[in-house]
């Protein structure tokens, strides 16, 4: 034997009872589960610790990232062994070489991305999909990925600029983008992604090309799935055309056209709190008739983090602010801590200079100080709001002052979706619904203002064992982020802890798990910055039988591959 994780509290990703067991591994498969007496070339003890199967996270964007870096953090800190990419329909393929510009500017602006990394980042050696998952196929990796077709990319090798000005798609083009997607799922593509919503824009304001792409053209691209006979539809929508019921009725007609399933983004809007229970109750009917519609949804709070060490903060619009920005944090905190210049920044527009389009939809009764260990459920009496009507203040005066404590290290968590009612209920129900898909992460993006890759860590740690009320059981948490997650996307070959299947693990000290403070770090292409969020608790990371990590950092083991789609059968590749 390979390996042999021994005293082990086996917990095997069907929602079973937990149970005691050794596990041996032999050439990157699951060889025995029970009373292991064969000796292993190396041996862990997991006494009083959990083994779970790898995590499978299905909406992630590696997209640039796996080109250049074999290691795909933060996910992989998260115990993530399998990653899907290629959500909300960008990335960088297909691709004409006069267009890839765009789509750098595309991914930046939608997802955060700097556009220098990504210049500096991608080699462009490939032009079609299949070349795209050749150039990934030639990189090891420590978790394994899997590529899903973008709209964006597809539409614009298609139809040029009349992409860029959302004109609708002709005949020729639909057959042409039905063609392409074909080709992409027999090279092993997962699915196809698509984007609705006008939150998705590049640094210019552009909305992202496939903002108002019309049904025809949706139910083309989709029958090219069909016609390879694989591959799921990812959706991300506003929900809006004209409400959520007129247009799942759209998706649904998609569905029972093409035969294909298909996942969509679902958390509660600030402004419209009861369109995820419509939404919900849709795909719950469509359930009932037989059809794939399944929403994904995040364990917290999707939620900007405000700091002088991000990309935002509530005052990187002003003109006094910006004067400042190009500094070194201690420079910046200095300069910022003068009277003067702080009477300057409290006096200006925040919104005028901003190129923030979020920056709007925020308030100061909806921001609250982080905290270290973090903090996804505060009080509304934490909020910024609150804090200053205490004190007799302005909450933007007290939001300057969060913000150049610790030295400018502290950050603001200001919730965007999932916290209308100031408290995790919506994530609660949403959790305990059985055709409901754990996910969200954005693994990869929103690297300068958001930090959710956290998030399976923080579905085990904070609704496992942390939460005063609604905790679910460990070992539904675990099937919710294996055996379910996998099973969406077609992985049969993962997921469950069962001899034979591929020996992707995770051994969790579950009493020690927990979050640290997000931390900035320049180590992107061109030197560029992304949070980053370690965790504590992980004894180890097992892929395809290969220890990638030990207590949070990496041994140097690449085992990690591009998997493949096998076209008609929806099976993944050996």
């Amino acid at each position: 034997m390979d390996l042999v994780i021994r005293n082990a509290t086996v917990i095997d990703g069907t929602g079973a009872p937990g149970y005691a067991a050794d596990i041996a591994i032999a050439r990157g498969r699951i060889a025995e589960i029970g009373r292991v007496t064969a000796r292993g070339a190396e041996e862990i003890d997991a006494k009083a610790q959990l083994v779970t199967p790898g995590f499978v996270d299905i909406h992630t964007h590696y997209d640039g990232q796996a080109m250049w870096d074999p290691h795909l953090a933060p996910s992989a800190w998260h115990g993530v062994t399998t990653a899907v990419m290629g959500n909300c329909g960008v990335g960088f393929a297909p691709v004409k070489p006069a267009d890839r510009d765009t789509l750098i500017e595309l991914m930046e602006g939608v997802e955060d991305i700097p556009g220098p990394a990504l210049h500096e980042g991608l080699n462009w050696q490939w032009e079609s999909f299949p070349e795209y998952l050749d150039a990934l196929a030639a990189r090891p990796r420590d978790i394994d990925i899997c590529a899903q077709l973008p709209h964006a990319a597809l539409r614009v090798y298609v139809m040029g600029a009349r992409a860029l000005a959302l004109e609708n798609a002709t005949p020729a083009d639909i057959a042409e983008m039905r063609r392409l997607a074909a080709e992409a799922m027999h090279a092993g593509a997962f699915g196809f992604t698509t984007s609705r919503t006008i939150s998705h824009k590049t640094l210019a304001g552009d909305p992202t090309p496939t903002l108002r792409a019309q049904e025809d053209e949706l139910t083309g691209i989709a029958l090219g799935l069909r016609d390879a006979g694989s591959g799921m539809i990812e959706l991300v929508s506003d929900w809006n055309t004209p409400d959520a019921a007129t247009e799942f009725a759209m998706v649904r007609r998609i569905v029972e056209a093409t035969g294909r399933p298909l996942v969509f983004s679902l958390s509660q809007r600030h402004d419209r709190t009861r369109d995820w229970r419509t939404l919900l109750d849709l795909s719950d009917q469509a359930a009932a008739d037989g059809l794939s519609i399944r929403p994904v949804f995040p364990p917290r709070p999707i939620g900007i983090l405000f700091g002088l060490l991000g990309s935002q903060n509530p005052f990187s619009g002003t003109p006094s602010y910006k004067a400042l920005a190009h500094l070194p944090l201690p420079d910046r905190v200095a300069a910022l801590r003068d009277p003067q210049t702080r009477a300057r920044i409290l006096a200006e527009d925040p919104h005028a200079g901003s190129n923030f389009p979020l920056l709007a939809r925020l308030s100061y009764a909806r921001m609250f100080p982080f905290g270290d260990p973090p903090d996804y459920e505060p009080p509304e009496s934490n909020s910024v709001a609150a804090i200053a009507a205490r004190q007799g203040r302005s909450a933007a005066d007290v939001a300057y002052d969060l913000l150049i404590a610790d030295g400018g290290q502290s950050f603001l968590f200001a919730p965007l979706t999932n916290y209308a009612g100031f408290s995790l209920a919506p994530c609660e129900e949403m959790l305990t619904h059985p055709n409901t898909i754990v996910g969200l992460s954005d693994g990869g993006a929103h690297v300068g203002f958001i930090s959710d890759a956290s998030f399976p860590t923080y579905l085990l740690s904070y609704w496992g064992r942390d939460r005063a009320t609604g905790r679910q059981p460990v070992e539904e948490l675990i099937r919710r982020q294996t055996s379910d997650t996998a099973r969406a996307v077609g992985l049969t070959d993962r997921g469950i802890l069962r001899p034979g299947l591929r020996a992707d693990l995770n051994i969790i000290d579950f009493d020690r798990l927990a979050l640290h403070r997000p931390e900035m770090r320049f180590d992107l292409p061109a030197g560029g910055r992304r949070l980053l969020q370690r965790a504590t608790g992980y004894t180890a990371t097992i892929v395809a039988g290969a220890i990638t990590y030990r207590d949070g950092a990496a041994t140097g083991a690449l085992p990690g591959r591009l998997v493949r789609k096998r076209a008609g059968n929806g099976k993944q590749g050996d």
